[in-house]
């Protein structure tokens, strides 16, 4: 449950009226029957109050101390999270193009089927998201830049070729210097194991870049990388610096391994090779980024994943001041109480 804090707490002391108001709503119940007894015809009076069921009274006055508890409550200010539509989200695609895509254990392969789920996600994602796409292999090369394009996406899916070599720390790392354009993320200054959190050569950094302060992991809510792959790396920096670099600017790594964990052989260009997918650097990957991992071990798997990001990323969490709300349940209260005694006894109270 979401907590809910106060930016006035010091007015929640006035709902200790409400039960000095219930006491002085009773008190003139028994006042008004006092009075009562003084009419002389006492037939008229019991004919008068025969007339409606007795605890119709009750009810507009219960409404309006409802109401009453309800406009003290908005006036302490309440606010809590809640999600609402991103307006300004941008998602990375980051997906794996190396020759072990080739692989068939995910029907028809898992490259065919990593492509439809990738089409079918921009399908279900909200038209308001930015998507760009990274393919990554050897190395990663920007496939798309963020656009609300989707066919401009689809195309870019389409025309993925595969490529020998697995370099997921460059995809993340791309993926990051799209996003963030104007923190100097140098890929290529970056080596095999070669730290990734050196966002520059020595002496090449800008002054404020030096000076930014890492951000605690998954706080950035406009921007999230999915990367997709089947396979352990085997070139490219290291994912884990790569992970720490998302982490340090609050981005979420959703990773998404695709194929069997016990992997398959597979052969081209007159060469075969083992497959395997490396789960446990993917997982640390989205822990260390306060993201999830998912495995998708058939195409239908892999479709399922999307569609569960796709109605998550179309969202972002916001605290939020909920004293226009609780107004309003206010007024509604307010206002059928009104409406029920003017109904029931042909006056406001």
């Amino acid at each position: 449950m979401t907590p809910i804090t106060f930016l006035w707490p010091e007015m929640l002391w006035l709902l200790a009226l409400i039960p000095l108001l219930a006491l002085l709503y009773v008190w003139l119940l028994r006042r008004r029957k006092n009075v009562s007894v003084q009419y002389s015809n006492f037939a008229l009076v019991a004919q008068a109050l025969a007339k409606q069921p007795a605890w119709r009274r009750h009810v507009p006055p219960l409404l309006m101390l409802l109401a009453f508890a309800a406009m003290l409550f908005a006036a302490a200010r309440p606010v809590t999270t809640i999600q609402l539509p991103s307006n300004k989200q941008t998602i990375m695609l980051a997906i794996d193009v190396s020759g072990s895509m080739r692989a068939k254990d995910v029907e028809p392969s898992r490259i065919v089927a990593a492509q439809a789920a990738a089409k079918a996600f921009l399908t279900e994602l909200p038209r308001h998201v930015r998507v760009g796409i990274v393919a990554f292999a050897g190395s990663a090369q920007l496939a798309q830049l963020p656009t609300l394009s989707r066919e401009d996406l689809v195309t870019a899916i389409d025309a993925f070729q595969l490529q020998r070599g697995t370099a997921t720390g460059n995809g993340i790392a791309l993926s990051l210097a799209t996003l963030f354009p104007d923190d100097g993320i140098d890929i290529s200054s970056m080596q095999w194991g070669a730290s990734a959190a050196r966002s520059r050569p020595l002496g090449e950094a800008k002054p404020d870049v030096a000076k930014k302060e890492p951000v605690a992991p998954g706080s950035y809510s406009s921007a999230a990388i999915i990367m997709l792959t089947d396979g352990q790396r085997t070139t490219g920096i290291d994912p884990m610096e790569a992970a720490k670099m998302a982490a340090d600017r609050g981005v979420r790594v959703y990773t998404v391994g695709i194929g069997t964990v016990n992997g398959e052989t597979i052969g081209f260009d007159g060469w075969s090779m083992r497959v395997r997918l490396d789960e446990e650097t993917l997982k640390q990957i989205a822990n260390r980024t306060a993201a999830e991992y998912y495995y998708a071990g058939t195409a239908a798997d892999l479709k399922k994943v999307y569609e569960s990001l796709s109605s998550r990323l179309g969202v972002e969490k916001r605290e939020t001041e909920a004293s226009a709300i609780v107004s309003l349940i206010a007024a509604a209260f307010a206002l059928v109480a009104a409406g029920l005694s003017v109904a029931w006894f042909g006056r406001v109270m």
